[in-house]
């Protein structure tokens, strides 16, 4: 079972999430924290596996929460979930230590697929932002395919990751298993010198 952490200052947000997640089998709300100075204590008390986090909370926001959470408890999974699609807010969430950015207009479908991939260790956008997000990365210069030696089975696994997949995609289309998975992923990251799944999904594009 997947805990979750919710954490947003509106009541109606937050008893829509909690009704949506608690209908899956697989997922439960484990607590509810209504800013960011309570999403750190009930982070660091409950141990959740993933925190629904909106950004802006009275007190600390909750880009200061992720932050906070992730500097405490490095391997934390926060998927963002806010009204604001803009820069000056995707940015500063993923320096602070976002896994994930989703406006609220996303699909419930979507926000339940992307919670269960986020904490596979997918790092996931709603699909507007995540365009953004290559545009600018292809803006930056990257190595050439030439330059980095990949196995057959890493160029299968870079793919599909440019084409969007998460791990548990990806391993029922190549039949292997979700930390084989995982493992290509880690030394492609590393082989290719991406800092997240955005860069290697634009290393992807340049496959020939």
């Amino acid at each position: 079972m997947i805990t979750i952490l919710l954490a947003d200052d509106q009541r109606l947000v937050r008893a829509g999430l909690r009704m949506l997640i608690n209908d899956t089998d697989d997922l439960t709300v484990v607590g509810e924290a209504t800013n960011g100075v309570e999403a750190v204590r009930m982070h660091a008390e409950l141990a959740p596996d993933l925190v629904v986090m909106d950004l802006r909370m009275p007190g600390l926001d909750g880009i200061a929460a992720t932050a906070q959470i992730r500097a405490a408890t490095p391997t934390a999974k926060i998927l963002v979930l806010t009204t604001f699609d803009d820069d000056d807010h995707l940015f500063p969430a993923l320096t602070a230590g976002a896994s994930g950015y989703f406006v609220k207009d996303t699909e419930p479908s979507v926000l339940l697929d992307a919670i269960r991939r986020t904490v596979d260790g997918d790092l996931l956008f709603s699909p507007a932002l995540l365009r953004r997000l290559v545009d600018r990365a292809l803006l930056t210069p990257a190595p050439t395919v030439a330059e980095v030696p990949l196995t057959p089975r890493e160029r299968d696994v870079l793919r599909l990751v440019g084409e969007g997949y998460g791990n548990q995609d990806i391993a029922d289309r190549l039949h292997l298993g979700v930390s084989t998975v995982k493992s290509h992923v880690a030394t492609l990251l590393a082989k290719t010198n991406s800092d997240n799944r955005v860069r290697l999904a634009v290393y992807a594009s340049k496959l020939p």
